[in-house]
């Protein structure tokens, strides 16, 4: 394996884990409060065919990805409105979700199938971008990798030294006790969800304006799934989360790179690897409670109601 094609293995693992990155912190963050939500992948469609759809009308990446954010937040908020104020069950309302998501974007695409947008823009960094094998590893990629690495930093940042981390934290471990505090559980419950809803919806983006500059029907094929699975991955950990995101998204990329490579393994089997290593993964934390309990919020998938 030479410089170079390890270079562009590394790259293009980047670019494939960012909207895990993405959709997994927003969903941590909601469980941290306490609310599951299984809708991840119906909201990744949604952002996707929404930011391309504005992409592609408007010319601007930027207005692509704050529709994108808008109508991830519009999925989350109905998911919002379902469980935190009707109380309907989390498990159900998030699967339901999904298999909105799906059929939404599918409808909106149909006339857009087959049509491209320019992808994001890569940056380049004086001097950094042109140094031999560093600068095409760490700084020539577009903003919303350097983005979702900050992104996680300040998650976890914020959840383990601000007020507002806290209070999060609070209401996700004993919400009738927050509540009994004065703590405004709903109120931010309702925001980690929205949050939550935004960043899946940007991570759906990411694949339709980056990746794959197109918009294919289903192309998020399972990443809301394995996000929902990095999640406990990390044991409900900022930290973890970039591991298990670039875990999975260097398996995704192997796949191709494989195939590239002439490697004599089915190419079936090479696309079924992610999803492997995901069940491989989730089957070894499992195996010993402790690990898996470790920083699980106790009151998560479990309704609300202020008496």
């Amino acid at each position: 394996m030479n410089s170079e094609y390890l270079v562009a293995f590394l790259a293009s693992t980047a670019g494939a884990a960012t909207p895990l990155v993405l959709a997994s912190t927003g969903e941590l963050v909601a469980e941290r409060s306490g609310v599951l939500n299984l809708g991840l992948e119906g909201i990744m469609l949604v952002g996707a065919v929404a930011g391309f759809s504005v992409t592609l009308h408007t010319g601007s990446a930027g207005l692509g990805l704050a529709a994108a954010l808008l109508a991830g937040m519009a999925m989350a908020l109905l998911f919002g409105v379902l469980v935190l104020t009707l109380q309907t069950n989390q498990v159900a309302t998030g699967l339901a979700l999904t298999l909105f998501g799906i059929g939404l974007s599918a409808f909106v695409g149909r006339d857009l199938v087959g049509q491209t947008v320019a992808p994001l823009p890569r940056l380049h960094l004086p001097v950094l971008s042109d140094l031999p094998f560093v600068g095409p590893l760490l700084f020539s990629f577009d903003a919303m990798v350097y983005a979702s690495l900050a992104l996680v930093l300040l998650t976890g940042w914020m959840l383990a030294r601000t007020r507002l981390g806290l209070l999060i934290r609070a209401v996700g471990e004993a919400p009738h006790s927050a509540h009994a505090i004065g703590m405004p559980v709903v109120k931010l419950r309702y925001a980690t969800v929205l949050a939550g809803g935004a960043l899946a919806g940007l991570g759906g983006a990411y694949l339709s304006l980056a990746l794959t500059p197109m918009w294919v029907e289903g192309m998020t094929a399972g990443r809301g799934w394995i996000a929902l699975a990095q999640v406990v991955f990390a044991t409900w950990k900022p930290r973890g989360l970039l591991l298990g995101a670039y875990l999975f998204g260097g398996v995704t990329v192997l796949q191709f790179h494989g195939q590239g490579l002439g490697v004599p393994i089915p190419s079936e089997f090479l696309s079924m690897l992610p999803y492997l290593a995901t069940i491989v993964v989730l089957v070894v934390i499992c195996r010993d409670p402790r690990t898996i309990l470790l920083n699980k919020p106790v009151s998560l998938g479990q309704n609300f109601k202020a008496d």
